[in-house]
């Protein structure tokens, strides 16, 4: 059976997951600012509980943002590390997509608008519908001020809200949810959920191309002038 373990640092939370034998096991703390310290003791403290050795690892999730930069890079630093140790792949996962995922799993969400606080007056910000259990992404992801969020083109029903950048900007957002998780953090029990998806389709990565997704990459600047 698939040994999957995933990681998560993109946000004020810090959380761990381990899929073994069928049972899932996850570790969830808020700890702004002590990412980088209990990551490491939190993975090992998992799989001692477990009862398992890093070597039966089939593969390690990681939310691959968007989300705060340095604890992005903290997830991808670790995983690397891991990953390239055991020779391993790696299966990157979107913290607004997890972010779905727990509204799903804990209110039992269809249809989630999800929103991190992206500091600098913006939100991070993807709306996501539920199939076959699992939340995919509608349109495309973004960073953009709160009053341009808007649901995806064709867009019906009920929408969940959740995320911080509900909790900061939600009067902005030119959207009434029918119901809201404003404080909600993405956590590595539903990342993993993703991750199994993921890896039942074939999308593992090698460990080199763990990359950071921050969006705002994807901002335009303007091209230099030509001579």
């Amino acid at each position: 059976m698939t040994t999957l373990l995933a990681l998560d640092t993109a946000t004020e939370a810090c959380s761990v997951a381990l899929l073994h034998e069928g049972r899932v096991l996850s570790h969830y703390e808020v700890i702004p600012r002590l990412h980088a310290q209990r990551l490491l003791p939190m993975v090992r403290q998992i799989l001692d509980e477990a009862g398992v050795a890093l070597s039966a690892l089939d593969a390690i999730a990681f939310g691959r943002g968007p989300g705060a930069f340095t604890g992005v890079r903290i997830a991808i630093g670790v995983v690397q590390g891991l990953a390239f140790a055991l020779d391993r792949p790696v299966l990157p996962v979107s913290n607004l997509a997890v972010l779905a995922q727990r509204a799903m799993r804990e209110h039992g969400a269809q249809r989630v608008a999800a929103a991190i606080d992206a500091r600098m007056d913006e939100v991070y910000w993807g709306c996501y519908l539920a199939e076959q259990g699992e939340m995919r992404l509608q349109g495309v992801e973004a960073v953009l001020a709160p009053e341009r969020a808007e649901l995806p083109r064709g867009a019906a029903g009920d929408w969940f809200a959740a995320g911080t950048g509900w909790g900061t900007y939600g009067e902005r957002i030119a959207l009434t949810p029918s119901d809201s998780e404003p404080a909600m953090l993405p956590h590595a029990q539903d990342l993993l959920s993703l991750a199994t998806f993921a890896w039942a389709r074939g999308e593992a990565l090698p460990a080199d191309e763990a990359q950071p997704v921050y969006l705002r990459d994807n901002v335009a600047t303007p091209k230099a002038p030509q001579s």
